[in-house]
């Protein structure tokens, strides 16, 4: 099992680090789909209990990212085309109403922020570091919103999807295009239009579903 070990036989927070190491290799993919998380396994390789990883793993099925099988116990969860397509519809609602709210309050720290995210998105090479740039150019266009909750709901809406999306990346021209998306949600950002940076987001995160949904949908039939 692809996880990096830590001695918390006597940390008081044990469930809190399994949790975000479990989280964290399945978001990168070093935890394929279906992949079985055996509660001794892991309780062995954090030198805990599995009480802990039992409460870990049940936060980790609360977001999604794992699921209980009949015989098999917990397994890492896969995605479907019609789930992804279900999340991406959601998002795009969720994120276009977000941005509209934070662009009147948005201050030039945040959108110097955004900026930087963007470029750094742009110039990355690295596959994982994809998922967190993103992340962080969107966040920084949607803090001043205030809608924590919100905030909240579409990381864990990212959390489900961000592997997939690493892979759809890599095999089509998504990358690009995601390029020039942030920088025209950007630059509506930078002129105060609330209205045209929702319609933008909206129309982004829709055009990804469909890459992505296309993409699983080919794999499935390889």
């Amino acid at each position: 099992m692809k996880l990096q070990a830590v001695d918390i036989g006597k940390t008081a927070s044990a469930a809190s680090i399994i949790f975000d190491s479990l989280r964290r290799a399945i978001i990168e993919g070093e935890l394929a789909d279906g992949e079985p998380l055996r509660q001794d396994e892991i309780a062995t390789l954090f030198n805990t209990s599995r009480i802990p990883v039992r409460e870990a793993l049940t936060r980790l099925e609360q977001q999604g990212l794992v699921e209980s099988r009949r015989y098999r116990g917990a397994v890492v969860a896969g995605i479907s085309a019609r789930e992804a397509a279900e999340i991406f519809d959601f998002r795009s609602l969720l994120e276009g109403e977000v941005i509209a709210v934070s662009v009147p309050r948005m201050t030039s720290q945040s959108l110097l922020e955004a900026r930087q995210h963007f470029q750094s998105f742009m110039d990355s090479e690295e596959p994982m570091e994809w998922g967190e740039l993103n992340r962080r150019f969107h966040y920084a266009l949607y803090r001043d919103s205030g809608l924590d909750y919100h905030l909240k709901v579409i990381d864990n809406a990212l959390d489900r999807v961000e592997r997939y999306l690493r892979a759809q990346l890599l095999m089509t021209e998504g990358l690009e295009q995601a390029n020039r998306e942030h920088l025209q949600i950007l630059a509506a950002c930078e002129k105060g239009d609330a209205v045209l940076a929702a319609d933008l987001t909206r129309q982004h995160i829709l055009g990804a579903k469909q890459t992505l949904v296309d993409y699983l949908e080919s794999r499935k039939s390889a």
